[in-house]
């Protein structure tokens, strides 16, 4: 077991959800996206809110100026080879004004979160107007 899992926890409930997101987005038709955060306190990665985020600029709004957040999208999108993809990534926000305590707490967190919600790949951001050029980052490393 690794020093993460140990140090870091998901409940049950969190656990699913995960899952449950994951599995009911391989075939939406519109982009969705979760956030979610390390609770300071106690170490538990957790959702931020209940919504399932499906227009970027929301989503954007939504994102702290100060302080990171995981955020599980799937994108779909049709390749230049025509071929529809879904993928699945997890985007690490890090914006540069955030605390180096905030910091260290996601990048320890940062791979564990990545397994547990089973993302293809990670996608670092800095800031909230990033996620307007997601689609090209999607694109240019299929």
């Amino acid at each position: 077991m690794s020093s993460e899992s140990r140090l870091y926890t998901f409940s049950k409930e969190t656990k699913d959800k995960l899952r449950k997101f994951r599995l009911s987005t391989s075939r939406a038709k519109d982009p969705q996206a979760i956030i979610y955060q390390v609770d300071k306190s106690s170490l538990e990665i957790k959702q931020a809110d209940d919504e399932v985020y499906k227009n970027m600029q929301e989503l954007s709004d939504e994102l702290p100026d100060n302080s990171p957040r995981y955020v599980l999208l799937s994108y779909p999108l049709t390749l230049a080879s025509g071929r529809l993809s879904v993928p699945y990534v997890m985007i690490n926000y890090l914006p540069p004004t955030c605390s180096s305590e905030m910091r260290m707490l996601y990048a320890g967190a940062k791979e564990l979160m990545r397994n547990q919600a089973e993302a293809g790949r990670i996608i670092e951001i800095d800031s909230a107007e990033d996620l307007e050029e997601i689609e090209e980052k999607l694109k240019g490393e299929e």
